[in-house]
């Protein structure tokens, strides 16, 4: 097999094994849909589509358009977008960040990955499909299916990437059906003046004390990159919204959770301009960028409308744009000419930004401490006031979201809190509201996965808990989903190693009992900027990993209908300190940042191995000790003395026997050499 069918296969199989979860006798769900009956059973969180849909509809026909492909992204490819680009959730009222709809005239469906799957059977009325899956293939299927030869299949080409636009000219390609781009969104006009208008607030420079380094000089770093490629590219066109904040050190309120704001950059070998809605740059933002004009270093600041007619005008002279296909739709992308493209899937800027420097790691690692002391704070509060049925998912969480903001330099959450109990836990995505809150018990599993935007860093990070007595299934499951976060992250591994590569260790002791999850092990994460940064991560299309990379490390199970479990913590890939060097880099390994102690009540020790609990009690060292102290500067006494308790040491006694542990470490070298042969084969 070809190494890359290889990989595609590998891929497959992760995702497709939400599996491994036990059967469970049918019982009726009060809380997703019944298309099956007469009358269809809606649950109160469904959304009534009929007139969306019927509106969308008419437009088609006036379009001559046959089926129209929807996505839930924006014009910058963002997994996290504005309310105003919501287009598939206000179509559809499914919420989940990731998805895909086609409407024809008679069909209406959905595709989206296993974490959102019972979220769309409970916001989702019965005009739409749900199809399990997430791969364009199944959709270029369905469509041939629904749409008959010689129609037109129509999208607007701002809201899909170069890749995702040739996947779909593939699957369609021969088939007699007409892949036909619409610059004017027909769900916006649909939409009409209900649509929420365009962003408004301040762009601002990033505080000095909170920057690696300079926006001269990372503009300086990337011009030399343009200048030592061997294609010699003239120019660098940015479209990911992270991308242009990190590289001037701005940045916004236009994304919730997200830090950035609308624009594009072009920075070419003499000039920059960024596209951007300028009435909005704070007076000291706009002396920034232009302090060195003219000249080299001085940015020209256009409307955020012109950057494609301003690109065309470019790419009319002797030019080769360098651009990252992930991150640019088709809309920008189709106006440069082939023989003056240089293609690559992220940008020099997208991959500059994924290596922290030592000052942006110093900056994080601080913003873990302090994020540490809001969830320790908040795990003694639920362990005092749940058994006394006090708290629900949504008050849970708005108490969590209330320790962070007292926290120095807070500027709000990096995501939607996940505040999640029994069942509810089992979606992996799920975040409750005030009008649906479950009350959390003692007698279930509670799933919080929190984080936090700080001037110095963006944080993310789960915990599992029970107040009661677990089941036996729910504490070896537990224990299983901790030794996979442990196993991965005391991973030594050669430099230059692709994440996809290691990925299985996280589920190994899952696997040994017929288990598994079925969404990613991890992502990259930001200074102030994205809680899922690309292009770091344990996915197929995701970048080796190299030192000065924060990732997360998030094994978890999920049993449907019952409760749900993940352990989630956030690391740095460091140099590991080895006894051999065999090559001219060092190998590599992880240094957890997170500093949050795991619930002991939930622990089967007799699963771990002896490494595996020396890792332990030396994690729980490092959270005493950096913890500890700003506990104590913030005169948090009786969380100090809940974070002494809950990070004794382990007694090393009642781990796996020897024998077991080498079994499982030599398990684990066979495993990792047969990825890495496999993948070079």
């Amino acid at each position: 097999m070809h190494p890359a069918q290889r990989i595609a296969a590998w891929v497959l199989l992760l995702q497709g094994c939400a599996a491994g979860q036990l059967p469970q006798a049918p019982s009726a769900r009060t809380d997703v849909r019944d298309c099956s009956t007469d009358p269809p059973y809606l649950p109160p969180t469904a959304v009534n589509t009929t007139a969306r849909l019927a509106a969308l509809r008419d437009t088609m026909r006036a379009h001559g358009v046959h089926a129209y492909i929807v996505p839930s992204t924006d014009a910058h490819m963002s997994e996290y977008i504005a309310e105003r680009d919501s287009r598939l959730g206000w179509l559809t009222g499914f919420t989940g960040s990731a998805g895909t709809v086609v409407v024809t005239q008679d069909k209406a469906a959905l595709w989206t990955d296993s974490r959102y799957w019972t979220q769309a059977e409970r916001q989702m009325d019965c005009n739409w499909e749900l199809q399990k899956t997430i791969w364009i293939e199944s959709i270029g299927l369905w469509i041939l299916e629904a749409v008959p030869v010689g129609g037109n299949i129509s999208l607007d080409p701002f809201l899909f990437s170069i890749d995702t636009w040739n996947s779909y000219s593939r699957a369609l390609h021969g088939s007699g059906r007409t892949l036909l781009p619409i610059e004017t969104n027909l769900v916006d006009q649909v939409w009409g003046d209900q649509r929420p208008p365009p962003p408004s607030s301040e762009i601002y420079s990033l505080p000095e004390e909170f920057t690696g380094s300079s926006w001269q000089e990372k503009v300086a770093g990337i011009r030399q990159q343009m200048e030592q490629h061997i294609r010699r590219p003239t120019a660098v066109l940015l479209s990911g919204l992270e991308e242009t904040a990190w590289l001037f050190n701005l940045r916004g309120d236009d994304i919730p959770y997200n830090p950035v704001f609308y624009s594009y950059t072009l920075l070419t070998n003499t000039s920059i301009s960024l596209f951007v809605d300028e009435k909005r740059l704070a007076a000291a933002a706009r002396e920034s960028l232009q302090a060195g004009c003219p000249g080299l270093l001085c940015v020209e600041l256009r409307e955020y409308g012109q950057a494609r007619a301003h690109l065309r005008r470019y790419v009319q002279g002797n030019v080769t744009v360098w651009l990252g296909t992930e991150y640019t739709t088709y809309g920008l992308y189709s106006v440069i000419p082939q023989e003056k493209l240089l293609e690559d899937s992220y940008s020099p800027v997208m991959l500059a930004k994924a290596v922290k420097n030592a000052k942006e790691q110093e900056l994080l690692r601080a913003a873990h401490v302090r994020d540490a002391v809001a969830v320790i704070q908040y795990l003694l509060w639920l362990e005092k006031m749940v058994p006394q049925g006090q708290v629900d998912e949504f008050s849970a969480a708005e108490h969590i979201n209330a320790l962070r903001q007292a926290q120095g330099h807070n500027r709000g959450l990096s995501f939607q809190t996940i505040s999640a109990s029994g069942l509810n836990a089992a979606l992996a995505h799920y975040s409750p509201s005030n009008e649906s809150s479950r009350k959390l018990s003692v007698d279930e599993m509670y799933l919080s996965d929190t984080g936090g935007q700080y001037l110095d860093g963006t944080t993310d990070i789960t915990r599992t808990v029970h107040w009661g007595v677990p089941t036996p299934l729910q504490k070896e499951a537990y224990t299983r989903v901790l030794m996979g976060n442990i196993d991965l992250s005391r991973l030594v591994f050669p430099p230059n190693t692709a994440g996809r590569v290691v990925e299985s260790f996280a589920r190994r002791a899952l696997w040994d009992v017929g288990l598994n999850y079925g969404h990613g092990t991890g992502h990259g994460i930001g200074n102030f900027l994205s809680v899922h940064e690309w292009p770091v991560g344990f996915q197929s299309n995701n970048v080796p990993l190299a030192a000065g990379m924060f990732t997360s490390i998030e094994p978890g199970y999920y049993q449907d209908g019952e409760f749900g479990i993940r352990i989630e913590d956030v690391a740095l890939v460091v140099e590991a300190q080895t006894k051999y060097q065999s090559g001219e880099k060092p190998f590599l390994t992880f240094e957890v940042v997170s500093l949050v102690p795991y619930d002991r009540n939930l622990i089967d020790l007799s699963l771990l191995s002896p490494e595996q609990i020396q890792y332990l009690n030396a994690y729980y060292e490092t959270i005493r000790a950096r913890v500890g102290p700003e506990l104590q500067r913030q005169q948090l006494e009786e969380a100090y003395r809940w974070l002494q308790r809950n990070t004794e040491p382990f007694p090393l006694g009642s781990a796996a026997t020897a024998a077991t542990a080498t079994l499982g470490t030599l398990a684990l070298a066979s495993l990792l050499s047969a990825l890495l042969g496999g993948l070079q084969a």
